[in-house]
């Protein structure tokens, strides 16, 4: 009998000490609790309860007959996301599993693109050459236009025959035979990739360039005495030392391109274009599910995959760079 109650009982005083505990903690640093606690309600009132309703969204019948009734609408539990799973030939489903094809693609371009181009022009950079300074400067330009600029203004440059990207490739360069649709058709994934490219490589230019100014001289220096390449110099010191860097870029990047919205939404009819099954991307997608077919509860479950989706490859870029990281700010 003593027994039986043995194993609760110490549980609620292991329980009791750490609540002792915790209250001991919170009153002595009231202070820092305190400051934090605006940041807190804060993040509390603008991401955790809209995430929490957008989840309780997911599982209801929302659409334009029940919207009225709002949060009362009709519990139908995993009914939307049974409907994004098991509904192939649904022209909604389709839509969403094009733009889910187009975002994986993109995001896999946009960030390689980014982060091999953006390396060459911050090992460029590094070097001690004129102008230098000036040219650093123009780097900036395209990360200080507005991101819908950025739409519009390559939208009018994808033009088949009067954009002047085709005036440059076919009147100027002859680089191919004749002026190709860019806004239609298997092109438009590269009308999309190509400006963000161009967007985010200031940036990764930047950073890259930062962190190859933490590299030690006297590593390369040695290197070379050894009779190093500079391709196993740049492997085995700049790269190492840029691995940091290049995981946080890498995770940015990430979570940018898979919740891209502006350039499409912006590139094709300024807001009020399909992009097309080659264009389209989730958060397009997404947005005209909800609030073009009013369907609130499917665009909610589209979204709340998402962001379990990018929550396991947050998870997964953390066991791959946990060690690099930890060993960079230890």
């Amino acid at each position: 009998m003593i027994k039986s109650f043995a194993a609760p009982y110490s549980i609620w005083q292991k329980l009791k000490r750490r609540n002792g505990e915790l209250w001991l903690q919170i009153k002595k640093y009231r202070l820092a609790y305190a400051l934090i606690a605006p940041t807190f309600f804060a993040m509390l009132c603008i991401h955790f309860i809209p995430t929490a309703l957008a989840m309780y969204m997911s599982l209801l019948k929302l659409n334009q007959f029940t919207l009225r009734q709002f949060l009362g609408a009709p519990f139908i539990g995993l009914g939307n996301y049974a409907f994004i799973f098991t509904s192939r030939h649904n022209p909604m489903v389709i839509g969403l599993t094009n733009a889910a094809r187009n975002t994986i693609i993109y995001s896999i371009f946009v960030n390689a693109g980014t982060l091999g181009i953006g390396m060459v022009i911050a090992l460029l950079l590094n070097r001690r050459f004129f102008g230098r300074g000036i040219a650093r400067t123009l780097l900036l330009l395209p990360w200080v236009v507005p991101t819908y600029a950025v739409g519009l203004l390559w939208g009018m440059m994808w033009l088949r025959d009067r954009g002047i990207i085709n005036t440059i490739l076919v009147d100027y360069l002859h680089l191919l035979p004749h002026k190709p649709f860019w806004l239609i058709g298997r092109n438009t994934i590269w009308a999309i990739i190509i400006p963000t490219i161009w967007r985010q490589l200031p940036f990764a230019t930047v950073m890259l360039l930062a962190g190859l100014q933490t590299v030690p001289q006297e590593l390369y220096d040695a290197a070379a005495i050894d009779g190093a390449s500079a391709w196993q110099r740049f492997r085995y010191i700049t790269i190492p030392f840029l691995r940091p860097v290049i995981a946080l870029m890498l995770l940015w990047g990430v979570i940018f391109t898979v919740f891209g919205y502006n350039i499409v939404i912006m590139m094709f009819g300024n807001g009020g274009g399909f992009p097309g099954e080659w264009g389209d991307l989730l958060m397009p997608a997404i947005q005209r599910q909800s609030f073009g077919y009013w369907w609130f509860g499917l665009g909610a479950a589209a979204s709340t995959l998402m962001m379990f989706g990018m929550m396991f490859f947050v998870w997964a870029w953390y066991r791959v760079f946990r060690t690099s990281l930890l060993q960079e700010y230890m």
